[in-house]
């Protein structure tokens, strides 16, 4: 019974978000998007291998340099939603997706396919960055409610995008796999429609002593300029806030851990059977499901998520024990150690999420907040191209102590936000 109260109050919050009909039509966005995200994500490398007759080492550069150039992509964005809204940037990131992508469909040659796959990367990130400050904007206070219910649209996204590549992969005709393309362009068009029904969302900088920058502290307040001041604060002459970020980058390694570090370290370094791998991202798809909305009633404002976030470097440090004990463990034993550093890293993921985007609205000064907010998306974007190259380069290489390094380095970084978070806003630790 509890189970189904719980889920009750999921759909009843899907139904009636923060932010209203703007709310609501973000988070059918965010599946739209997700779902031809997770396509492309689950047939790219079959693609460019099968059709293309790219090298693995060729796809492998193709992904790390697009990984790269996305990095770009959130402050640029940032930059421009200050000058043109989150809306109109936010249409023109999944329109050039859909002009990157479509391109790709006619294109064979390396080099091309370099700069047209880097082109789609960077829209993707920048398009996360106005998500993130659309939501920010219209659901004012109750944005960790609002980012509960976005992940819960992405995910459920993803999974509907995996379903829909494994049909297509299980045709395995040529023709099969560019109509997984046109499904994934087609998504973007979607998105770019919904989204342009949307309203641009009333600059929260515009109310003084309003919103999350009144109720974060001193700290921030004394960030932003005099009133009538014709300077703009810039993110990248902000010390403290690129130290955040820094820290941010490091506070994101659990999405390497899932998706590189585990599957990896199963197969090469452990006796648990390699069918055990799918496994992983469905735990982490259940867990996300049943403990995000839990998790994010943790964090409701910059106070808490300050205090939350040593709990992010313990669950790392969990999961990365148990990964560890796995090396020398039998089978069985192996895969259930195993499935628990999924849950812990899973866990991980949920904390993260909100104390990350609660940390980087509140410590931005509201009246550069697009601007912040696209540096901040920098964290995530260079741990998806530095993640994997230390997870293989270095911990599995390094076997159980570089698992355990790994984990003792995560809840260094944690303590470390929260000394710095608490400082920046003015808080007792």
């Amino acid at each position: 019974m509890r189970e189904r109260a719980e889920a009750e109050g999921l759909l009843a919050q899907l139904r009636r978000p923060p932010g209203g009909r703007d709310g609501r039509t973000m988070l059918w966005t965010l599946f739209v998007d997700r779902t031809g995200t997770g396509v492309w994500a689950a047939v790219c490398v079959l693609y460019f291998t099968e059709l293309d007759r790219l090298t693995a080492a060729r796809v492998g550069l193709l992904l790390g340099v697009s990984s790269v150039a996305g990095i770009a992509g959130t402050p640029l964005a940032g930059r421009l939603a200050a000058s043109y809204g989150v809306r109109r940037v936010l249409i023109g990131c999944h329109l050039l997706r859909v002009a990157a992508m479509t391109a790709v469909l006619a294109c064979s040659a390396f080099t091309p396919l370099l700069l047209l796959v880097a082109l789609a990367t960077l829209g993707d990130r920048a398009a996360r960055a106005m998500e993130m400050l659309y939501a920010t904007e219209v659901a004012g206070e109750r944005r960790s409610a609002y980012r509960a219910l976005s992940r819960t649209a992405m995910n459920a996204g993803y999974a509907a995008g995996a379903g829909l590549a494994a049909l297509g992969l299980a045709v395995g005709t040529a023709a099969a796999y560019r109509a997984l393309v046109v499904v994934d362009v087609a998504s973007f068009l979607v998105a770019a429609a919904l989204v342009a029904s949307l309203r641009e969302p009333a600059r929260a900088g515009a109310e003084s002593g309003s919103g999350a920058g009144a109720e974060s502290g001193a700290g921030v307040a004394e960030d932003r300029p005099a009133a009538g001041s014709p300077s703009r604060p810039s993110p990248w002459r902000d010390a403290g806030y690129l130290r955040f970020v820094a820290l941010d980058a490091v506070l994101t390694i659990d999405d390497a851990i899932l998706n590189v570090g585990l599957p990896l370290w199963l197969i090469h370094s452990t006796r648990a059977p390699h069918a055990l791998v799918p496994a992983f991202l469905a735990v982490n798809t259940v867990v996300v499901v049943l403990a995000q909305l839990r998790v994010s009633a943790l964090v409701s404002t910059a106070r808490q998520a300050v205090r939350v976030v040593p709990l992010y470097g313990f669950a790392v440090l969990g999961c990365c024990a148990a990964a560890a004990l796995a090396h020398r463990a039998g089978p069985l034993a192996a895969s259930a150690l195993l499935l628990v550093a999924a849950v812990l890293v899973t866990l991980a993921e949920l904390v993260r999420s909100v104390v990350s985007w609660e940390l980087s609205v509140a410590l931005a000064p509201e009246r550069a907040r697009p601007e912040y907010l696209g540096v901040a998306g920098m964290a995530h974007s260079t741990e998806k191209a530095a993640g994997p190259l230390l997870l293989t380069g270095a911990v599995l290489a390094a076997g159980p102590l570089g698992w355990l390094t790994l984990g003792a380095a995560a809840t260094a970084a944690a303590y470390a936000q929260r000394h710095y978070g608490a400082d920046r806003l003015a808080l007792p630790r």
